[in-house]
């Protein structure tokens, strides 16, 4: 006879009902060393931004896209899906990464910030703040941007090489050789990649504007026309400088526009097209963001966001518009801090993307699916780590077309990781499909969801029982539950709720919402 883990079996025995867990501490393994064999590792990766700390267990959980895919090579692409109902801190997870990514020299870059929430971050990093709007600021689709100066930087210094392969002999005579001809490659390849982003850009506008896209005969157009002012036009041109050489029919412009050598039949040919950019160059549904020269040039070596707040949600085919030039904007500056890194003109760099409020660009308008779906693909060959914040699945499978449904759906599957919060129960099939999880995760996903408690005695909502709540699911691996607690550093830039600040009254000073007085009646 003896007595079981928990005491006598039996009525008065003694048995114990419940046994105490050990008391945990967690140190350094030169603090634990001596409690050796009754330590153990933490179970989590403590490489990245710290994020909070584990549900489960309590241990610290560090966690981004790029320093789990460059350094613990946990991930196949720098990039992540965050999905979660609105409230619940998605974009202060996001923030929190950005912030501690910028410590370790990423940095991010806020491509379209639509509500804004990412503006006074940026600010406090020293970053830079681009307003684009109506009547607030101008982006010039046609501004090449840094790519001109950046390829007569690479052809200097592939010059440079060829001079010093020509004094030199043997192999050092090849090497520099085969290293002039490399960066005179990267310079070419600048100037490729300026001319395809603003000839794509034209195009998408027209498509935005017209709600179909343009003719294969007017894109050749455009094309040929954008070359005729480089080699023509002194300064950057604008979309009315475009507008004029089209209108002056130069011998280029007329040959892929096979007029046949009559003037009255190219004038036919064009007359769509020239519609289309005056409607761009004097205001329309689009308005003049884009017709005037850039009010402020995005620098590569800084922080960056696009505050495009002032955009209504009514004008949803400015928003499609002016998020696109943005995109193009930022990733065409990435394009050149890569190119001069790789002629060692400059340190490398890498960015941290942010595509916030994802499902309001993909339905601002076509193209918008295939713009981030090459994006997704793309991001590990252009040095970036991706993140996409959107609310649910069905957000993304809620766009006209299967086609463009099942690219959206492929955002969450190709993502390196997936980062849930609260959700409803009618997401789980949806989301299942794209990310395997057990039905634990998905019962703790449901309920991180629930509203708020109603606090009857003090008039306020607790807080949600799923904010700062969120799941890391990477692959088929378990899901690692965390809670992001935010510093009183992040507070003060991450008020989101600055409009509700004070009262809304007619005929008197606004004054803070807690002054007010609150009646509350007691009942016997």
């Amino acid at each position: 006879m003896r007595p079981t883990l928990r005491g006598w079996l039996g009525r008065g025995g003694g048995q114990a009902v419940n046994v105490v867990a050990a008391d945990e501490f967690r140190g350094t393994t030169v603090q634990v060393c001596g409690l050796y064999p009754f330590s153990v590792g933490t179970g989590t990766p403590m490489i990245g931004v710290p994020l909070g700390k584990n549900l489960a267990t309590g241990a610290s959980v560090c966690c981004d896209p790029i320093s789990w895919f460059q350094r613990a090579n946990l991930l196949s692409n720098p990039s992540m899906f965050v999905l979660g109902k609105p409230g619940l801190g998605k974009s202060s997870l996001t923030r929190r990464m950005a912030t501690g990514l910028a410590g370790y020299g990423t940095l991010p870059l806020v491509l379209g910030d639509l509500k804004p929430d990412y503006v006074d971050l940026i600010r406090a990093l020293d970053g830079q703040v681009i307003t684009l709007g109506r009547g607030r600021g101008y982006l010039n689709i046609l501004d090449p941007g840094e790519a001109h100066a950046a390829a007569a930087r690479l052809q200097g210094e592939a010059d440079r090489l060829n001079r010093a392969a020509a004094a030199a002999v043997g192999s050092a005579a090849a090497t520099l050789r085969a290293e002039g001809l490399k960066v005179t490659r990267l310079a070419a390849q600048v100037l490729a990649d300026a001319h395809g982003r603003r000839h794509t850009m034209i195009a998408a506008l027209l498509t935005i504007l017209r709600a179909a896209p343009p003719t294969d005969r007017e894109e050749a157009i455009v094309d040929r026309a954008l070359k005729w002012l480089d080699e023509h036009h002194e300064g950057i041109p604008v979309l009315a400088d475009l507008l004029a050489v089209i209108r002056q029919a130069p011998d280029e412009v007329r040959q892929v526009a096979l007029d046949r050598g009559d003037l009255n039949r190219y004038r036919a040919i064009t007359e769509d097209l020239e519609a289309s950019l005056i409607g761009l160059t004097t205001g329309g549904r689009l308005g003049e963001v884009f017709s005037r020269p850039t009010t402020t040039p995005m620098r590569r070596d800084r922080p960056v966001v696009y505050d495009v707040s002032s955009i209504d949600d009514s004008e949803s085919d400015l928003q499609a518009a002016i998020l696109l030039a943005c995109w193009s904007a930022g990733f065409g500056t990435v394009n050149v801090a890569t190119a001069l890194a790789d002629a060692g003109l400059e340190p490398q760099r890498h960015y941290f993307v942010i595509l916030d409020e994802l499902w309001r660009a993909l339905r601002a308008g076509r193209g918008m699916v295939d713009r981030v779906d090459a994006l997704t693909r793309l991001n590990r060959a252009r040095g970036v780590g991706l993140a996409m914040i959107s609310h649910t699945m069905s957000d993304l499978l809620a766009l006209p077309s299967e086609e463009d449904r099942m690219k959206a759906r492929g955002f969450v599957e190709r993502a390196g990781m997936v980062i849930c919060g609260g959700l409803p129960g009618a997401e789980m099939p949806q989301l299942t499909a794209a990310v395997p999880m057990s039905g634990a995760e998905q019962q703790m996903l449901a309920s991180w969801q629930d509203p708020p408690a109603w606090d009857a005695v003090t008039g306020h909502e607790a807080e949600p029982p799923g904010r700062g709540r969120f799941l890391i699911k990477v692959g088929g691996r378990p899901g690692i539950p965390i809670r992001v607690e935010l510093t009183r550093a992040e507070l003060e830039v991450n008020d989101t709720n600055k409009l509700w600040h004070t009262t809304s009254r007619a005929g008197r000073q606004n004054a803070a919402a807690p002054s007010d007085p609150v009646d509350v009646e007691v009942l016997p």
